[in-house]
């Protein structure tokens, strides 16, 4: 495993809770404890993803006469457009 050696900020919270890490021994330092639970975070995601994809599967394997309607096409997406919209207004 190599090493990538990078200068990073923290807010006061994140910082605490990595030097509680240490203290509580846990991790050997601070770097250590960012790394482990950066791993942590990176496995978690990809447990969602699995099981997100998982059930994706399951539910398109279903007859079409099983699936339930999702609503208004409008519905679905209009969260995503107000965001965008959002975004533009930015820029």
């Amino acid at each position: 495993m190599s090493v990538q050696k990078q200068s990073v900020s923290f807010t006061d919270t994140a910082y605490t809770f990595a030097k509680e890490l240490v203290e509580a021994g846990e991790y050997p330092n601070v770097s250590a404890a960012v790394s482990g639970e950066l791993a942590k975070a990176k496995a978690e995601r990809d447990r969602e993803r699995s099981l997100l994809e998982a059930e994706l599967e399951r539910r398109l394997s279903l007859p079409l006469d099983q699936w339930e309607p999702v609503g208004d096409a409008a519905d679905v997406t209009k969260g995503a457009r107000a965001h965008l919209a959002a975004m533009a207004k930015k820029t």
